[in-house]
Parts: structure tokens; sequence; C-alpha cells
């Protein structure tokens, strides 16, 4: 397992509004600061020889502004955590960094439901319909 930084401006969840309605949410920086998720990646040899390298993001319980929204949301990293997440020397990952980000420094507003199609992509998924 290989530790890595996953970098964003923002992130998307959904809220369920009623059986078939779901409304997107962007969740980002109040101060439009980059961010870097917790991550894990990995690269290995496909049956037909070729190089898959895949990662994911290391998500945790909701802050009190994702909570709102969803139950989870992803372990975003305080930039004085970043060196120690990639640290390869320790045998044991440094969970202590894995926790709650504060909501303080997050905001949320309701966004285009056709963001969750990818072939929709653009400055307009961030605005609500």
């Amino acid at each position: 397992m290989r530790r890595c930084l996953v970098p964003a401006d923002g992130y998307y969840e959904w809220l369920r509004v009623d059986e078939k309605t779901k409304q997107p949410y962007a969740f980002k920086m109040k101060d439009d600061a980059p961010l870097a998720f917790a991550g894990l990646w990995d690269a290995w040899k496909a049956s037909d020889g070729s190089w898959l390298q895949s990662f994911s993001i290391i998500t945790t319980d909701a802050n009190e502004l994702a909570a709102r929204v969803h139950s989870r949301m992803p372990v975003i990293l305080h930039p004085k955590d970043y060196d120690r997440w990639l640290e390869r020397d320790s045998e044991r990952a440094p969970v202590d960094v894995l926790r709650l980000f504060e909501a303080e420094a997050m905001a949320a507003a309701p966004c285009n439901p056709k963001v969750g199609n990818a072939k929709n992509n653009g400055p307009e998924m961030l605005t609500s319909a």
C-alpha cells in the first residue's frame, strides 16, 4: 500500500431530495485554495502484460458542513501533514492525520444537476440550474 496526495480544488456530494431526485453540492475551501485528499495507490500487471495504476481516496465521517448533505467526506489533509502522510520510512501509516477537516474553513453550495454525467464539464456545473 502506497500513500499519495490527490490534488483537487473541491469535490461533489449528492443530497437525496426524494426517491428520484438527488441535488449535487460542490465543496471547496472558503479561500478557494487548492486542497489534497489522503489517497492510496498501487500498480500491478494485468493478464495482457500491461501495467495498471489506480488510486483511491480515503473517506471519513462528515464534518458539520458536509453532514448536511452526506454522511461521509474525503479526508482532506492539512499542508503541514503532507510530508508525514507521504513518508515511506515508517512501518505504520500516520493515521492521526486522517481526521475531520474544519468545517469553518470550507464552503458548500448547490450546483447544476448535470454534474453527475461525465459528458458535462465546465464552470457552469458549479452554478445551480
